[in-house]
């Protein structure tokens, strides 16, 4: 009780410390700013829609972002404007680029790591649409950076993959194969299949540009795994097959793109199946199969209506090549230099060069010599460019490496400094309430110790008395009762029942002494041994022989004060259960030293008791119990036939 009383108001003090510091300056919105939330996002809800015009989307985002800015909450604001921003990215691209400064200086101010990260994304994709791709790819690395620092890992790889695409523009394949690599590692549970597939689809192009057709195939094949729409396995297996044709496997191109040449799918857009026909002309104009020009003039029919541009130089090209090798020189300079015109259009450098190749090797003696001329010049120049391209983009990740390193580091040391400062400030609170919870705690230990050793107390009492009370009651009171019984009855004068009436009192006395000393104190001093072999040959009689081996292991052997009192109430427990039910003639107890452990055995020729029958309720449940008190274990042999068997070991 007098715990009690004093545990609850503890408690009451402490639960008011701890709602006090978890609702110091936290403060709840009002009425009207819940109201204002709840439109702001009901207005961004409404600009998804796809029912409304581009104007009346922009509406709904410029209001929400008004009243994001008239209750001035920071977190609405960076929402409403980063939608903004990405929105006139998309929209009205030639008037994102003040908004998307705004949003990059507003963050920059309020040192909001994660819409920094937005607004360096949209500026990426801001100069990405206007082709300045190394600005567009340091703000990627940048907002790559930020996303990373805030463990939001898919943006982490959106960004790797905007710098995979610049560096497959520049033809930059090692680094774009390192771009890649780097970005598996962030692929998380978000649009994971998604990311997968794009990223092993980029890291298949790469590989296939610098020549390991065989991991080529491998990256392709995971990136086809784990594409969830059948159009983007078409592009892949497309893409697969072009590796075949690269790796002179041309069967195995043909096989796959009749596959997909055959689909009925209707999602194969005209363009896509354009590259599978000109792939399919391809690998039967390497078989020198003429079907090949079906199907090149298949592709170039279906391009030339859809005026893919781009696709019109590789169809251009493949019939250059086709009438080259067929020593058509008229109708191969005609489609190279159409080729090259296109690609001249188009600003594509590797096509220009092939097509340079072929007017080469096609033309007349003059033609050649300057189409050689321009080629060896075009080609100096793109190899300069590349190199310098190369170099800017990977200094830009290096220098941008270096610097992320030295912010980490100022970073890490205002952190400490900071966490430093708030130790000092708290430590005073902490160590009241550090001793305030141990004040508790001992209390509590305290108590509970005092309550749980008294009802130990009480209960081992309680069973020394109901065990005294058994065995009075049973032994001791028919003894007494027949004996004063004999006493009243018969003539004491006479020497014979006056023997009986002293040989039935000295074994009353023997034992009442004996119980006594079963309940009385152990020495557990020097003459521990001594009292524990008295005590054990107090069962030998004329009809039990109590032998005992190997005692001086006990003697020479230090034992803590508990395994002494346990290994002599356990010998003594089994000696009264041997007694009362074994109806032997001849016991054995063995001692043993192994290794660190004692052991003891005991062994009776009496009646024994079959295994399944052998129960600890008959004077073995304290026997039990003491011995795992003290980390022992208790063994019965159900080996043996006759007689009862049992091992105890414990450590010394």
């Amino acid at each position: 009780m007098k715990f009690n009383t004093f545990y609850s108001p503890f408690f009451i003090l402490l639960f008011l410390v701890l709602t006090l510091s978890c609702t110091k300056n936290k403060s709840f919105p009002s009425q009207e700013t819940q109201s204002f939330i709840h439109k702001i996002n009901s207005y961004l809800d409404l600009s998804q829609s796809d029912s409304l015009s581009v104007e009346k989307k922009l509406a709904y985002i410029n209001q929400s972002y008004h009243l994001a800015k008239k209750i001035n909450i920071d977190s609405l604001i960076f929402k409403t404007m980063n939608k903004k921003g990405e929105f006139l990215n998309l929209n009205y691209p030639d008037n994102a680029f003040h908004f998307l400064k705004e949003l990059e200086q507003l963050a920059t101010l309020k040192k909001d790591t994660l819409y920094l990260g937005y607004s360096y994304l949209n500026l990426g994709d801001y100069y990405s649409g206007k082709k300045q791709d190394s600005i567009a790819f340091s703000y990627f690395n940048k907002s790559k950076t930020q996303f990373e620092l805030k463990k939001d890992s898919s943006h982490v790889v959106y960004s790797l993959l905007m710098m995979s695409d610049i560096l497959k523009n520049k033809d930059d394949y090692y680094d774009m194969e390192a771009v890649n690599t780097e970005a598996l590692s962030f692929i998380n549970q978000t649009n994971r299949n998604y990311n997968y597939s794009c990223v092993y689809n980029n890291l298949g192009i790469s590989l296939k540009e610098t020549y390991d057709y065989e991991k080529s195939l491998r990256s392709y094949k995971k990136a086809r795994q784990y594409a969830e729409e059948e159009s983007s396995r078409i592009i892949i297996d497309n893409n697969i097959a072009s590796v075949f044709i690269l790796n002179q496997q041309y069967q195995k191109a043909i096989d796959l793109l009749s596959k997909l040449e055959h689909s009925k799918s209707v999602i194969v857009n005209e363009r896509i199946k354009s590259k599978i026909l000109n792939n399919l002309g391809l690998a039967y104009f390497k078989l020198n199969d003429s079907r090949g020009l079906d199907y090149f003039l298949k592709a170039l029919v279906i391009r030339e209506n859809q005026k893919d541009e781009y696709g019109l130089i590789s169809s251009y090209t493949h019939f250059a090549n086709y009438y080259k090798s067929k020593n058509n020189s008229f109708l191969a300079k005609k489609y190279a230099l159409k080729a090259y015109i296109n690609a001249t259009k188009m600003k594509s450098i590797d096509e220009r060069l092939d097509a340079l190749q072929i007017l080469a090797s096609s033309s007349s003696e003059n033609e050649s010599r300057d189409f050689s001329s321009t080629y060896f010049r075009l080609n100096d120049s793109i190899i300069k460019e590349r190199q310098k391209s190369k170099n800017q983009f990977a200094n830009i990740r290096y220098d941008f490496s270096n610097q992320k390193e030295q912010n980490l580091k100022l970073t890490t040391q205002k952190t400490e400094t900071t966490l430093l400062l708030e130790r000092q400030k708290s430590s005073t609170l902490l160590m009241y309430f550090v001793v305030l919870v141990l004040i508790a705690l001992t209390v509590f230990i305290i108590n509970f110790l005092n309550t749980k050793n008294k009802k130990e107390k009480i209960k081992a009492s309680y069973n020394t008395e109901t065990r005294i009370s058994k065995k009075l009651h049973d032994e001791l009171a028919n003894d007494v009762y027949h004996a004063m019984t004999f006493a009243e009855t018969q003539d004491l004068s006479t020497e014979n029942n006056k023997e009986i009436l002293l040989n039935d009192l000295d074994n009353i006395y023997s034992r009442t002494r004996n119980l006594s000393k079963e309940n009385s104190s152990i020495d557990t001093g020097p003459n521990f041994v001594i009292n524990l072999k008295e005590m054990m040959s107090n069962y030998s009689n004329d009809t039990v022989n109590v032998l005992v081996n190997g005692l001086d292991i006990l003697q020479n052997t230090p034992l803590e004060t508990n395994k002494k009192i346990t290994v002599y109430r356990v010998l003594q427990e089994l000696l009264v259960n041997m007694k009362k039910h074994s109806q032997c003639s001849l016991v054995v107890i063995t001692f043993k030293k192994i290794d660190k452990k004692i052991q003891i055995e005991y062994t009776d020729n009496g009646i024994g008791a079959p295994p399944d029958k052998i129960n600890l309720k008959s004077g073995l449940l304290n026997v039990e119990n003491r011995i795992n008190a003290i980390n022992g274990n208790l063994t019965f042999d159900n080996t043996i036939h006759r007689g009862f068997k049992v091992s105890i070991t414990f450590p010394i």
